[in-house]
């Protein structure tokens, strides 16, 4: 209980900034990231490509910031948002493909990561995060947890989703876990073919690790450019 409570506090503390430095920055990040690991050789290859992909799935689907109509006299702009801390990991159908995919796309959204591996996995965990780390200054923004906290950490730390590879009776066993808290739902985004990865390679998937929010400006205020409002959806 106190490693997971600790973990997420460290996670939480510098989530804000990384959250703050935008879509564009953090693709970019994940582009070195990506290159650093293809230097390691064979075994880290699809995995630096799936972090591109998803870098690329950002700039492309959640960097831009859309203006939305309203009054004269008022801006409207529709951008996205981390959601905060995810919990990322699986059990032994989780491949180090798969993780980087998970962690790539819960990152470059904005948010800030629990890993959580089986032991078979935690070698190549701990070169994603060493390089990511080497990139990114970010050495508190991903923290690794013992693969037998995972209930734990599902239970009691405050996340806002949880992305995980299993299979089918895992996923559902866990799902169930994560209804029986209280409190606001938590997201599970759920892969189950940790191979071929239908879900984790769709160019859609880290949409699940956003949230959408408004700002409205008020551009006749005395001064100009006053912000009147800033409104998130599913957030805590």
């Amino acid at each position: 209980m106190a490693q997971v409570e600790g973990a997420a506090t460290q996670s939480l503390a510098v989530w804000d900034a990384w959250n703050a430095i935008g879509v564009e920055v953090r693709s970019e990040l994940l582009m070195q990231w990506a290159d650093a690991l293809s230097v390691r050789g064979e075994a880290f290859e699809q995995a630096a490509a799936l972090i591109r992909f998803q870098a690329e799935s950002a700039n492309a689907l959640i960097g831009p910031v859309h203006d939305m109509p309203g009054p004269t006299g008022e801006t409207n702009e529709l951008y996205t948002s981390g959601r905060g801390l995810f919990i990322v990991g699986g059990d032994e159908a989780l491949t180090l493909t798969a993780l980087a995919g998970q962690l790539a796309a819960a990152l470059v959204a904005g948010n800030c990561a629990l890993l959580v591996v089986p032991t078979t996995l935690k070698a190549g965990a701990d070169a994603l995060l060493a390089d990511f780390v080497k990139v990114s200054s970010q050495d508190r923004l991903v923290q690794c947890l013992e693969e037998n906290t995972l209930e734990t950490a599902m239970a009691t730390a405050p996340i806002s989703g949880v992305a995980v590879v299993a299979d089918d009776a895992t996923l559902v066993a866990w799902n169930r876990k994560l209804a029986a808290r209280e409190g606001v739902l938590v997201q599970f985004i759920a892969e189950s073919n940790g191979t071929q990865l239908p879900l984790i390679a769709s160019p859609t998937y880290l949409l699940r690790f956003i949230t959408e929010r408004t700002r409205t400006i008020n551009i006749t205020a005395v001064g100009g450019n006053a912000t009147l409002l800033e409104l998130g959806s599913g957030e805590h």
